[in-house]
C-alpha cells in the first residue's frame, strides 16, 4: 500500500459521512476488522457485527447507521450511508498503482499487417492477433491472448494474460476481461442424424458493451445465428457459462459458477446469485433478484425475488417452507380441539 495518513476528518470528507469522536484521529493504512491496530481503518456494515465493532483494535472505524451510538471512547467511528462504498473510496486511497504496460508490440507478438491498432495500444508477449482485427486506443492486450478474425475492441481495454476473442466478435470501451475468458466459442448445438449427432453450425457472434468486466475463466458462446449480447455496464463474476443468443440488460450482476442456458433473456439490473441456473428461452424481467443455487425455468416478472429449485417468488418458497412447521401447529391445534370435545361430551354423559 502506498505510504499515506489521513485523518478522520479527511476521510469524512471524501466519503461524506459523519464523525463521532476525534476527528484528527490518523489512519496509515486499512484492514479487515479482526487484524487492524491502531493505526489503521476497518468497517462494520451490519448491526449484526456489533460485536466485532465490540473487540477490534482499529483506529478509525466506519460503521452503518444503526451503530452510530456505538462507544467511540477507545476509537473514532464514521458513520455513513454505504459502508461498503465508503470503504471501497478509502482502499483507493491507499492501493498500489496498477502495473504500467509498455505501449506497442513485443517481439514475441504476431500481429497481422491486416489487423489495425490504435494509438497506444500495448500488445504483450505470445499475444497473437489475427487479419482485421481492430483494436481501439490505449487498450492492452495481455501476454498468451487471442483475438481472432476481425473482431473489434474498443478504447482503454484491458485484456489480462491468456483470454481469447474468437472472429468477428466485438467488445465495446472499458471492458475488463480477466485471465482464461473465452468469448465466442461455439454454442452447444447438436442434432440427431443418420450417423449420430450432427453439429448445429453457430453463425453468429458476440457483442459486448462498454464498461464490461468479465471474471476469470468464464464463458460465452457466440451465437447460432444474429448476436449473444451483453449490455454496458455488466459485471460478471469467474466462472461463469453464458450460452448462445443469451441477452444480458445493461448493469446486471452474474456471480460465480451461474449458468444462463440458450436465447435467455435477462433484463437490466438483474442479479444471478453463485450457482443460479436460468433455463432457456425464457425471460428475467428488469430488476429480478435470482438466490443462489436457484434454478429458474419459467419467465420471471420485473422486480421479483427467485428462490429455490424449481424458482419460485419469495412468497411461495416460504409459504412452501413454512408449511410444514403451519402443519404441526394446525396438528396440535386440531388434537386440542378434539380433547375438549370430549371433555365436554363427557360432563353432558353425567
Amino acid at each position: 500500500m502506498k505510504k499515506l495518513e489521513l485523518t478522520a476528518r479527511e476521510i469524512a470528507e471524501i466519503t461524506g459521512g459523519e464523525i463521532k469522536g476525534d476527528p484528527e484521529r490518523i489512519i496509515t493504512s486499512v484492514a479487515g476488522v479482526h487484524d487492524a491496530t491502531a493505526e489503521q481503518l476497518s468497517f462494520v456494515g451490519h448491526k449484526r457485527y456489533e460485536k466485532q465493532l465490540e473487540t477490534t483494535k482499529a483506529g478509525i472505524v466506519l460503521v452503518c447507521g444503526d451503530l452510530a451510538n456505538a462507544p467511540c471512547d477507545t476509537r473514532t467511528l464514521i458513520v455513513c450511508g454505504n459502508v461498503d462504498l465508503a470503504f471501497s473510496i478509502v482502499l483507493e486511497r491507499f492501493a498500489e498503482e496498477p502495473p504500467k504496460w509498455n505501449v506497442g508490440v513485443h517481439p514475441s507478438a504476431v500481429v497481422s499487417p491486416e489487423a489495425k491498432l490504435g494509438a497506444g495500444v500495448s500488445i504483450n508477449a505470445n499475444a497473437v492477433i489475427e487479419a482485421g482485427a481492430v483494436i481501439g486506443d490505449g487498450t492492452v492486450i495481455g501476454a498468451g491472448c487471442y483475438i481472432g478474425h476481425d473482431v473489434k475492441i474498443g478504447a482503454k481495454c484491458l485484456l489480462y494474460p491468456n483470454v481469447t476473442v474468437m472472429y468477428r466478435c466485438v467488445i465495446g470501451n472499458l471492458a475488463v476481461i480477466h485471465p482464461g475468458v473465452v468469448v465466442g466459442g461455439d454454442g452447444f448445438g447438436f442434432i440427431p442424424g443418420e450417423r449420430g449427432l450432427v453439429k448445429v453450425p453457430q453463425t453468429g457472434i458476440v457483442v459486448i458493451g462498454d464498461d464490461v468486466e468479465i471474471g476469470a475463466n468464464t464463458t460465452i458462446d457466440r451465437a447460432r445465428f444474429g448476436c449473444t449480447r451483453i449490455g454496458d455496464n455488466v459485471k460478471i463474476d469467474n466462472q461463469v457459462m453464458i450460452a448462445h443468443n443469451v441477452e444480458i440488460g445493461a448493469s446486471s450482476i452474474l456471480v460465480a459458477q451461474c449458468g444462463i442456458a440458450g436465447s435467455a433473456r435477462l433484463g437490466r439490473g438483474v442479479i444471478l446469485a453463485a450457482k443460479a441456473g436460468v433455463n432457456g428461452h425464457i425471460t428475467l424481467g428488469d430488476g429480478v433478484k435470482v438466490a443462489g443455487t436457484s434454478g429458474v425455468v419459467k419467465s420471471v416478472p420485473a422486480g421479483q425475488i427467485a428462490m429455490g429449485t424449481p424458482a419460485e417468488t419469495q412468497r411461495e418458497y416460504m409459504q412452501r417452507y413454512t408449511l410444514p412447521s403451519r402443519f404441526d401447529k394446525l396438528a396440535a391445534k386440531v388434537k386440542a380441539l378434539t380433547a375438549e370435545l370430549e371433555a365436554l361430551k363427557a360432563a353432558s354423559e353425567k
